[in-house]
């Protein structure tokens, strides 16, 4: 039987349609449950991507610069999808890894079958088009950020998001992530501390 986190995920991420128990039942069944340990990965760079749906746990992606410095790409929470999308669409090797940063429950899909439920599933269809507006809107927002957004404003908005981050994460992922040096990010958490 597919897993009832999985099921109500999908559910409540098809806009404006009613889906029959046995299609979401089908959907869900399709994907393959893996529970991920704290700091194992769920994608190696130089592998091919699959699709994830983290229905716990906390997971970060991340690359490395062109001076062999680890830099993070992006922080998901649960109830997200998880793709390294150039990977997982062209089938190329991934220029990023996907690793939990804690223990995490995961549902895995690969291209071909989520590729048949695309075309087969037109309810399926709308969960897609509606995760892949979510994540490239959330992508689009953060290169905006990078360009216009001060580091100040760009860790409130983070904090805003996704505060959770902050009790799992290492302080010089997050400031990779952020785009600023460790210590920028201590001053900043401080001057937050005092307002």
């Amino acid at each position: 039987m597919a897993s009832q986190l999985l099921i109500d995920f999908i559910e409540k991420n098809i806009p404006n349609i009613t889906v029959s128990k046995s299609a979401l039942e089908s959907i869900a069944g399709l994907f393959e449950e893996t529970d991920f340990d704290k700091n194992e990965f769920l994608l190696k760079q130089g592998k091919v991507s699959d699709y994830y749906y983290l229905a716990s746990g906390f997971v970060r992606a991340y690359t490395f610069d062109t001076d062999g410095n680890e830099i993070t790409t992006y922080f998901y929470a649960k109830d997200h999808v998880i793709f390294e999308a150039a990977s997982f669409f062209l089938h190329v090797p991934s220029a990023e890894y996907i690793q939990a940063i804690t223990p995490c429950k995961v549902f895995t899909i690969t291209f071909e079958k989520l590729n048949t439920l695309f075309h087969d599933v037109p309810e399926f269809r709308e969960f897609a088009r509606a995760m892949l507006v979510r994540e490239f809107v959330a992508y689009k927002q953060r290169t905006l950020a990078m360009i216009n957004k001060s580091a100040e404003e760009r860790y409130a908005n983070l904090m805003a998001a996704n505060k959770e981050i902050f009790q799992y994460a290492q302080l010089k992922h997050i400031a990779s992530y952020l785009g600023i040096t460790d210590t920028s990010l201590s001053r900043i958490r401080k001057e937050f501390a005092r307002k």
